[in-house]
């Protein structure tokens, strides 16, 4: 299922992550040659995907959103 990415965080090994609209999160890496996003290294790179949609394979699973979750994202999976 696509998903619009809402915003980025670091996880714990320093590589962003984009935090989708349902509540759950997708590593964009940038590990050339292997996966090459150079747009994750920079705020303006990053701001630039907002509202990009992407292949949620959690979704897809029917898992639950995860625990970094806005509030509103929770309720309205939930409700």
């Amino acid at each position: 299922m696509r998903q619009p990415i809402v915003g980025f965080h670091l996880d714990d090994e320093g590589d962003w992550v984009a935090e989708l609209a349902c509540g759950h999160g997708q590593h964009m890496r940038h590990h050339p040659p292997w996966q090459s996003r150079p747009w994750t290294q920079t705020v303006q790179g990053r701001a630039a995907k907002l509202g990009v949609q992407v292949d949620c394979l959690k979704c897809d699973r029917h898992e639950p959103p995860a625990d970094w979750a806005p509030e509103g994202v929770r309720a309205r999976q939930q409700g």
